[in-house]
């Protein structure tokens, strides 16, 4: 166990429950949200005792922000490429093919210990951790935290929609040069945008080449999206045919390009993967 902040209650003229005084004392936790997920996860102490919600609160006592040790986990040794490295944050290529993490051993979560350094940072996670998920299927730009700062920072930034996505994908159609698609999944809003890049015919059926953006994060939402309109993703076994009569087999889905502000300095990234092979090759 490490404390990563520690509090002491001054003196207090109400009567109040650990879950209102709490919020925003510490740096790391400036939400409500965020404090209540870390009490659910045994985080906080209050004098030394893990912490409830419900704990009324009094002067001079300590109130502390945990890290937990955890398991050693196991590592997975398969080589990625990095696309930029920090102290607080990386962002690697994800090969399809692989989940980003889950109960399982071969994931991306679990090679990145094998790809990455750790963090030197005093919040320093003990190992690196995506912060979002690309499909096992789909491959390309993963973003993953070092420290619990950049972790929190970007977990908000995802929530508050401020991480642009840039996604490439090859359906089953000829469509229009631009639309928007906008539905509820799993009664969420979800919203998603594109634009054709290339349209062509290949053993007398008509491909187009999209470059898409989700506004929203909802579970396979450009996949689900595509189809709903007419135009299926090139692989798709789960909302299309699955047909794919390229060389290349698998789903012609490919995060390329990211761009959001840097957790800590407020910098702006920008990230552009060039056309996968197997995309050039399918529209050449």
């Amino acid at each position: 166990m490490k404390i990563i902040e520690s509090h002491i209650v001054p003196a207090i003229a109400t009567k109040i429950r650990l879950q209102e005084y709490a919020v925003g004392i510490f740096r790391m936790l400036p939400s409500k949200s965020g404090l209540k997920k870390a009490i659910k996860k045994e985080q906080i102490l209050l004098d030394g005792k893990v912490a409830q919600t419900s704990d009324w609160i009094q002067e001079h006592q300590q109130i502390d922000y945990i890290q937990k040790d955890e398991k050693q986990i196991k590592v997975f040794q398969l080589k990625l490429e990095v696309v930029f490295e920090d102290d607080h944050l990386a962002v690697v290529n994800k090969p399809s093919g692989y989940p980003t993490s889950g109960n399982y051993f071969k994931t991306i979560e679990q090679a990145l210990p094998f790809n990455l350094k750790i963090s030197s940072l005093p919040d320093a996670l003990p190992y690196p951790i995506p912060v979002h998920r690309l499909d096992n299927p789909t491959s390309g730009l993963l973003i993953i935290a070092k420290s619990k700062s950049a972790q929190l920072k970007l977990h908000k930034d995802f929530e508050e929609k401020n991480i642009q996505k840039t996604y490439l994908a090859l359906v089953t159609g000829e469509t229009p040069l631009q639309d928007s698609i906008q539905t509820t999944i799993e009664e969420k809003e979800a919203f998603t945008t594109y634009k054709t890049l290339k349209s062509f015919r290949h053993q007398d059926v008509t491909y187009s080449l999209l470059e898409v953006a989700p506004k929203t994060g909802r579970t396979h939402q450009i996949r689900i999206h595509l189809s709903s309109i007419g135009f299926p993703i090139v692989g798709d076994k789960l909302y299309g045919s699955g047909e794919n009569p390229f060389s290349k087999k698998g789903l012609y889905l490919a995060a390329i390009g990211l761009e959001f502000h840097h957790p800590i300095d407020k910098s702006l990234l920008k990230f552009k993967l060039k056309f996968p092979s197997k995309f050039s090759r399918a529209v050449s």
